[in-house]
C-alpha cells in the first residue's frame, strides 16, 4: 500500500477525526481512508460540508502539518498552522525593511526572470516532441520560446532604489511575456476544451478552470514553506500590498506555475483525461479529484537542482530558506528556481 503524505478530503459529508495514530476520513460510517499522521506532509480539504475533529486538527498542530481549505474554484480560503510556526521576529523584521532597498528588488527582478524562463522552457519542452511529427508547430513553439525569454533582458535594465519604484514595470514585461506564452500553447490544446485565452476569476472552460484549480493547491505549498522559513506571507515585493492579500505567496509561487502547475493541466488536456464543468461552470468533483492528484503528484516529481535530482517539493522549500537568509543578508544573492528540461 502507498505511503500516504498528502490527505485530499473532498467528500460531501466526510468527517476527519483521529484513530490510534492515523487520520481517518470517514462517510456515513463508512471509512474512506485512514493515513498514519507520521508520513502526512499536508491535509487539503477542497470539498463542502467536510468536518474535522478537535483531535484531528490537535494531532495536525503537534507534528506541524498544515490543513488548507480550498473552494470549488480552488482558491484558499483558510490555513491551520501551529501557533508557534508565526513566531519567528528577526527574519520578518528583514523582510519588511527589504521592501524599501535594493533586496526588494533584487528578489522580485530574480522571480520574474525565473517565470520567464521556465515559460520559455516548457515551450522548447512541448516542441521537442513535434519536431518529426508536426514541424511547422515546432518552428513555431521554439519562435514563441524566443520572443517569451527575449524579455529577460529589459528585466537586466530594470534600476532603482527599491521595487515599488519599478513594479509597474516589472509587471508590464512580465504580462507581455505571458501574452506570447499563452498564444503559444493555445496551439498544442485540443480543440475540444474550447481554449478562449487565459481567464483568471470566473473561468468559463475547463483549460482555464483546471489551472486555476491547480494554482490554489500549490498556493498552499508555497504559504506552507514561507511560514515554516519564518516569513510573513502577507508582505511580498513584485506584488503590491492590499489588506487580506498574501503577496509574498503570489510573489513566490511565479516560478513555479509552469512546472508544477501548467505542464500537468497541459498533458492531462492532451492525454485526454477528464477536465469536465458541471452545470456551474465548475470543475465537476472527480475533475477536481483527478486533477488534485496529478499536481500533488508532480510534486514529488525529481528535478534538477543544484546538480541533484530532486523532489519539487523540497525544491519549493529550499527555495523559501534561500529567500530568508538571503533578506537577514546572510547570502549574497538570489536566484529563483528555473527548471531544466
Amino acid at each position: 500500500m502507498p505511503i500516504i503524505t498528502d490527505l485530499l478530503v473532498d467528500q460531501f459529508g466526510a468527517f476527519v477525526s483521529k484513530y490510534q495514530g492515523r487520520l481517518r476520513v470517514t462517510q456515513k460510517e463508512q471509512t474512506l481512508v485512514e493515513a498514519p499522521i507520521m508520513h502526512l506532509q499536508r491535509v487539503v480539504i477542497t470539498g463542502r460540508g467536510v468536518s474535522l475533529s478537535s483531535d484531528a486538527i490537535a494531532a495536525c498542530c503537534r507534528e506541524g502539518i498544515p490543513i488548507h481549505f480550498l473552494d470549488t474554484h480552488g482558491r484558499p480560503y483558510a490555513g491551520l498552522y501551529a501557533a508557534g510556526l508565526t513566531g519567528t521576529v528577526l527574519s520578518r523584521r528583514e523582510q519588511l525593511a527589504a521592501y524599501l532597498d535594493e533586496r526588494g528588488l533584487a528578489v522580485g527582478r530574480a522571480l520574474a526572470r525565473a517565470k520567464i524562463a521556465n515559460q520559455a522552457a516548457l515551450l522548447r519542452y512541448i516542441a521537442k516532441y513535434r519536431k518529426d511529427a508536426a514541424p511547422d508547430l515546432y518552428e513555431a513553439l521554439r519562435g514563441a520560446a524566443e520572443r517569451v525569454l527575449g524579455h529577460q533582458e529589459e528585466l537586466s535594465r530594470l534600476e532603482g532604489t527599491c521595487v515599488d519604484v519599478v513594479r509597474e514595470r516589472l509587471l508590464s514585461i512580465e504580462g507581455r511575456a505571458a501574452h506570447y506564452y499563452w498564444k503559444a500553447l493555445e496551439q498544442v490544446l485540443p480543440e475540444e476544451y474550447g481554449w478562449p485565452g487565459r481567464v483568471g476569476r470566473e473561468a468559463q472552460d475547463p483549460i482555464n478552470a483546471a489551472l486555476n484549480y491547480g494554482y490554489g493547491i500549490l498556493y498552499s505549498q508555497i504559504e506552507r514553506v514561507i511560514i515554516l522559513a519564518g516569513l510573513d506571507p502577507y508582505a511580498g515585493y513584485i506584488h503590491a500590498d492590499r489588506p487580506g492579500k498574501p503577496s509574498l505567496v503570489y510573489d513566490l509561487i511565479e516560478p513555479f506555475r509552469v512546472p508544477v502547475v501548467d505542464r500537468t493541466v497541459v498533458a492531462m488536456a492532451n492525454r485526454h483525461m477528464l477536465l469536465r464543468l458541471d452545470d456551474r461552470a465548475l470543475l465537476d468533483e472527480e475533475s477536481r479529484r483527478g486533477l488534485a492528484e496529478q499536481v500533488l503528484q508532480r510534486l514529488e516529481k525529481p528535478e534538477t537542482y543544484e546538480g541533484k535530482r530532486v523532489p519539487l517539493r523540497i525544491i519549493i522549500q529550499e527555495e523559501a530558506r534561500r529567500l530568508t537568509t538571503y533578506l537577514r543578508k546572510e547570502r549574497e544573492a538570489f536566484e529563483a528556481f528555473v527548471v531544466r528540461w
